[in-house]
């Protein structure tokens, strides 16, 4: 099933500017999206772990972005906990991933130091495979 892609400009007008984690939100929607071979908006239901202060809690603009998932359809929910983590549960079938950042991806985030590192590190990301983004765990019910 084809999901159109969120563009930078696009979720740079939804959130307001652009930063690591909105694009990381972004891509790790696509990513559940295309693993679940899924439509937008009512097929996930998502949540968050590790992301409720900013910059972190931008991941969720990114999700909202990509999955349609919104805290108006009550599709998505963020938790307290040490590190990102994401869960997806898909609707028609009840299956489940959960997605956690690499180390690699912890590392280029933690040498942030200005916006425009963190502009500059956001384009890059955008660009990146999602196989190098994040680990991906199959969740079994």
């Amino acid at each position: 099933m084809k999901n159109d892609k969120v563009s930078l400009k696009e979720a740079v007008k939804f959130h307001g500017h652009l930063g690591p984690y909105l694009v990381l939100g972004i891509l790790a929607g696509e990513m559940a999206l295309n693993k679940f071979r899924c439509r937008k908006y009512l097929s996930l239901k998502v949540r968050v772990w590790g992301a409720t202060k900013k910059p972190k809690s931008c991941l969720i603009d990114g999700l909202q972005l990509s999955t349609g998932a919104t805290y108006g359809k009550g599709n998505i929910e963020k938790s307290i906990g040490p590190a990102i983590e994401i869960e997806f549960c898909n609707h028609s079938n009840n299956k489940k991933i959960i997605l956690k950042f690499k180390q690699s991806l912890i590392e280029k985030l933690k040498r942030i130091k200005t916006h425009r590192d963190s502009e500059l590190l956001a384009k890059r990301l955008y660009k990146t495979e999602y196989n190098e983004l994040f680990n991906l765990i199959p969740k079994h019910l």
